[in-house]
């Protein structure tokens, strides 16, 4: 019983308190004498990325044209047809060229997971029409990718993407 009393102040206390703090940014909205200045980290925060000049262009995309999300995720075969490793993600450069796969290797249930970046060149990625799937092929061994130099994320790599 006195368990059940504890559990059922402290879920009080933190309804109030957060009743409390919703309440005090509702009042410096309501008032804006109460804000104060934007700091040049405030701004850093709410900036968007530099924005072009230029309006959009609109393009067509053409049949043999690839999205990311039907490249993300894709398992790699080799010609041996031994299932090697996954697509994890696609790297850019500055032009938004692709400069490499991120392939997932080995591990289970993301433990153990061995991450490599390749060159796009050595990925053949096709569509595959008569069965309407993507596939995508490597010319390598499963063991080649595991002693490969592994790829971190970290960094910018794992920014949020606000």
């Amino acid at each position: 019983m006195r368990t059940l009393f504890l559990a059922a102040a402290a879920t009080v206390a933190l309804a109030s308190a957060t009743a409390m703090a919703q309440n005090a940014s509702d009042t410096t909205k309501a008032n804006p004498t109460m804000n104060p200045p934007a700091t040049t980290a405030d701004t850093a925060k709410t900036t968007a990325a530099d924005v072009p000049a230029k309006g959009p262009d609109f393009i067509n995309l053409q049949n043999s044209d690839m999205l990311s999300s039907n490249v993300v995720g894709l398992d790699i075969y080799n010609e041996q047809n031994n299932d090697i490793g996954k697509i994890q993600d696609v790297a850019f450069d500055s032009s938004m060229k692709i400069t490499g796969y991120i392939l997932s290797v080995g591990g289970f249930l993301g433990m153990g997971t061995h991450y490599v970046a390749v060159d796009p060149g050595a990925v053949s990625i096709k569509y595959d029409a008569s069965n309407k799937v993507w596939r995508a092929a490597m010319n390598a061994t499963k063991g080649q990718l595991k002693s490969a130099p592994e790829f971190k994320y970290g960094g910018q790599w794992t920014a949020s993407r606000s």
